[in-house]
């Protein structure tokens, strides 16, 4: 580590007490972005990175709400808006009790870059609240979106701040967080991303995240003269972004094996085939039960209760050839590292976002594997939350073919960008500093045409 990322480092954890996972973020972009450094000093003086860790605005507010039996409820409400120098902030919102402004600074720090990957004119932003709506009747989860958004609105725009969804926020919250703000403000805007097709949505918004990082793995594979065909995967979590990997991994001939929740996870052996996938929708979508009935429903499945107190995660310890982490940060540690490429996994595809620590993450470029980082493997969600906004400026919907072929062409894009910067900057190969370099270039290069703003 070269003596300035250790100084901005210590620095950085000493601004930045107690978060982290936001260290954790700056400290992986940071050793990466030494390389450029070096050969770019004007990065340097004009303090790009460090004016990148800034945040530009943080917005905190609480959220009072009053559930079915007239009980008031009291909710904190953040909005991190990142970093503007390409494009509005964009970036979702996170409903779920860990929710703090430690995550989501690391969330929105992350998210710069992503969005810089895309090639579409996006800055960085995230935000959230503590409010856990698993369990909840859809009125309080209206109430709670309509207290939220009553506050939120006066910091957002389609020109200024963009939101879209995150874990807990799907599109029933956006729906009710979206008709909050055409109420308030009076006018029919693209102000949220991920919004119903009879209102403003985009065909493949919903899939577009699994099917993104499913795309740059394939992508990966390519440049080894492979496919996904007969490959055996590992995919963890069940949400949105795990039920489109399986999707689009069946559909490019691979198996998906494995899904998980916040109690446990199942293994099937014979695959989670097109029926089985429609039965988990069903299972988390609609009625938003437990994976445990995956396993009471197909006895080729078998049901693993989660440890808390494991030093590894027994998902990530099965025979395959993929691994596509979909749940949530740092559910890979370097134990589950070295178990994926014990078990024969040469190809790390990220759906979610920063899901491998440190360790993990150098058990990987150590082993020289496939390994795809969230900040360019899961770009294909904002990317179409990108092609939403394009579609509302035009007041014109596209076809679903016509966007999902956009964005198979953005995570192509973005995959020759990793393999191009890393082999200009003699770590061919190496995703996470190509990922890091690619997308900075963009944006220090914006700010340094913008002056010290």
């Amino acid at each position: 580590m070269s003596q300035y990322v250790k100084d901005l480092m210590a620095e950085v954890k000493a601004k930045n007490p107690a978060e982290p996972e936001f260290h954790q973020a700056v400290q992986e972009v940071a050793d990466s972005l030494a390389l450029v450094l070096d050969r770019h000093p004007e990065y340097r003086a004009a303090k790009v990175l460090e004016r990148i860790i800034e945040p530009e605005r943080i917005i905190t507010f609480r959220v009072p709400w009053v559930d079915d039996q007239g009980e008031v409820h009291v909710n904190r409400g953040f909005r991190i808006e990142m970093n503007s120098a390409i494009g509005p902030y964009k970036g979702g919102l996170r409903f779920h009790p860990s929710v703090n402004q430690g995550i989501l600074k690391f969330l929105a720090f992350e998210q710069v870059f992503k969005n810089s990957l895309t090639t579409l004119p996006m800055g960085g932003g995230k935000g959230g609240s503590d409010f856990d709506p698993k369990g909840k009747s859809d009125l309080k989860i209206m109430r709670f979106c309509q207290a939220f958004m009553s506050e939120l609105f006066r910091h957002i725009g389609p020109d200024t701040d963009v939101p879209a969804g995150d874990i807990g926020v799907g599109g029933r919250e956006i729906g009710y967080l979206f008709g909050q703000y055409k109420k308030l403000k009076n006018e029919f805007t693209g102000v949220l991303t991920g919004k119903g097709l009879n209102w403003g949505g985009s065909l493949i918004r919903p899939e577009a995240t699994g099917y993104g990082a499913v795309y740059f793995a394939a992508e990966m594979l390519s440049t080894k003269k492979q496919t996904l065909e007969g490959k055996v995967c590992l995919v963890s979590g069940s949400g949105n972004v795990a039920q489109y990997t399986v999707e689009k991994i069946n559909q490019l001939g691979g198996k998906a094996v494995t899904l998980s929740d916040s109690n446990g996870y199942i293994y099937d052996e014979a695959g989670i085939d097109k029926d089985k996938l429609a039965f988990v929708m069903e299972l988390k979508n609609v009625r938003r039960g437990r994976m445990k009935e995956y396993a009471d429903k197909y006895k080729s499945a078998v049901y693993t209760e989660l440890n808390q107190n494991a030093d590894f995660n027994p998902l990530w310890n099965h025979k395959a050839h993929c691994a596509f982490p979909s749940a949530t940060q740092n559910e890979i540690n370097g134990k589950d590292a070295q178990n994926l490429i014990k078990n024969g996994v040469y190809v790390v595809s990220e759906g979610a976002n920063m899901p491998t620590n440190l360790d993990g993450v150098k058990v990987f470029l150590d082993s020289k594997i496939l390994y795809g980082p969230g900040k360019a493997a899961n770009a294909g969600g904002v990317a179409t939350s990108g092609l939403e906004m394009t579609q509302n400026s035009m007041r014109m919907p596209w076809t679903r073919e016509e966007v999902d072929n956009r964005l198979r062409m953005i995570m192509k894009s973005i995959h020759q960008t990793c393999v191009d910067v890393s082999e200009r900057f003699g770590v061919p190969g190496n995703y996470v500093i190509g990922a890091n370099i690619g997308g900075f270039l963009k944006v220090a290069d914006a700010m340094i045409d913008q002056g010290v703003v």
